[in-house]
């Protein structure tokens, strides 16, 4: 089989090149621009492409299937080309949906929450070697790629998010999965540069709903108002309806246990209430696979999550730095009260990047207000290169501020800036949390770290 890749240094097109490689496929690619660490890894498995641009040449007859990425354009020439040849053409889900159209399909949907998720149940199913293919958006320890594609899996595991699926198919890729198990962990507004309303978000989650297989399952979360009244309404196709809710769970010296029904209590290392949520709903998806609740929590005291979720950068028991991926005001919001529960001694610093369309957004930062309260000192960081790049009209410091309520928040712009700032808050017993779906306007985040640790060993 030979396929071709059009934009193939997107974080999941690459993904899923590699896993199409090391099952024999006959890889081949192209694209305008490859940036690391997908850069590497295509070098690393011969399939990095010898030139930068795009080449209607590389379209030709023998090519089994031509998968398109979202970074081409709709009036992209190596995609016109195949599209005259009559080359069969996938965006990235429908190539996900065909390579596991005969297995048992579970599908993590949700405002957020999904990613972890999905990586909690591949890691509980690895620790009991239950052969499983899968697509998740993050890299995870032990697994060498984010996509596994094979002949013989029974599962497939996917996480599924609302963007669109390829320039010429706006349809969101988890309405191409066709579920045999679908879940939904919660929903929030989010993406409004492609859903201009709640009302238009709220309706691709009934449509995943319709997308799942008769007599399929919905997993769902019960304590998020919109999710319970969208799923108990969904009618047809004669669906088991699971919910789930808060699982008892502890906190002690700053670790998080959780309390199950007829078993000891298990030391966990995620913490924070959407985290909990998030075990308990990849509890009740892997008991769909064969395992046992003690198969389950034998396992996932030892996950440690995935990469930018939660993810403790350094602890030397007086300061600590974590980070994590949050970006809607949801998101934000729970990221930083669970720091702020589970570690309440520690001075706070939240600092958070206005990284996305949404968050740049005038009509959307009033959804901002309130979430960085439970932090003792917060800091708002935004480039206005982005909002260029974003075609964004410019946003003042004066403006952000009022929109989040924050008692002296300190809104910045210049990541020199930032990172000073940072270093005039840090101090003994703090713990400093840095959020974002981008990289702070280039700021190094590493040697801010050796900076912080070389710092605190001085003490």
């Amino acid at each position: 089989m030979k396929v071709h890749f059009i934009a193939i240094g997107g974080s999941a097109m690459h993904n899923l090149a590699i896993a199409l490689y090391k099952k024999g496929v006959v890889v081949s690619g192209s694209d305008d621009e490859i940036f690391d660490p997908s850069r590497s890894r295509l070098l690393h498995y011969g399939l990095l492409p010898d030139t930068t641009g795009w080449e209607p040449d590389r379209i030709h007859p023998g090519l089994d299937a031509v998968i398109v990425g979202m970074h081409a354009k709709a009036d992209n020439p190596e995609l016109r080309k195949a599209e005259t040849m009559g080359l069969e053409i996938f965006s990235y889900p429908e190539f996900l949906y065909r390579q596991s159209a005969d297995k048992t399909r579970v599908v993590i949907g949700g405002s957020h929450g999904k990613t972890t998720i999905t990586s909690m149940i591949l890691h509980v199913l690895k620790h009991h070697r239950i052969n499983t293919d899968y697509m998740v958006g993050a890299q995870l320890d032990g697994f060498e790629v984010m996509v596994k594609l094979s002949d013989d899996a029974p599962f497939m595991v996917m996480e599924g998010d609302e963007y669109p699926s390829s320039p010429t198919d706006p349809r969101p890729k988890f309405h191409l999965y066709n579920p045999s198990i679908g879940l939904i962990s919660g929903i929030a507004w989010d993406h409004i540069n492609v859903f201009k309303t709640f009302d238009q978000y709220l309706d691709q989650f009934k449509k995943f709903i319709d997308c799942i297989e008769d007599h399929g399952m919905l997993i769902y979360n019960a304590e998020d108002p919109e999710v319970k009244k969208l799923c108990e309404r969904s009618t047809g196709k004669n669906l088991q309806l699971l919910p789930y809710s808060m699982p008892r769970y502890k906190i002690e010296n700053g670790v998080s246990y959780v309390v199950h029904p007829g078993m000891e209590t298990i030391p966990v290392k995620l913490f924070g209430q959407h985290n909990m949520l998030n075990l308990e709903a990849a509890r009740l998806v892997c008991n769909q696979l064969g395992v046992s609740d003690e198969m389950f929590f034998h396992a996932v005291k030892h996950f440690s999550g995935a990469s930018r979720r939660m993810e403790i950068l350094f602890d030397d028991d007086g300061c600590m730095v974590i980070r994590d991926f949050a970006h809607a005001p949801s998101k934000v919001s729970a990221t930083v009260r669970a720091v702020k529960d589970q570690f309440p001694e520690k001075k706070l610093i939240a600092c958070l990047e206005l990284h996305t369309y949404s968050s740049l957004s005038r009509e959307y930062l009033s959804h901002y207000r309130k979430s960085l309260d439970a932090a003792d000192h917060a800091v708002v960081f935004f480039s206005p290169h982005a909002l260029s790049l974003k075609r964004l009209p410019p946003l003042s410091p004066e403006s952000v501020a009022e929109a989040f309520d924050k008692n002296e928040l300190r809104v910045i712009t210049d990541p020199l800036l930032l990172e000073s700032a940072i270093f005039e808050m840090m101090q003994e017993n703090c713990c400093l949390l840095m959020m974002s779906s981008g990289s702070f306007g280039g700021l190094d985040t590493e040697k801010l770290i050796d900076q912080i640790q070389s710092h605190a060993n001085r003490r």
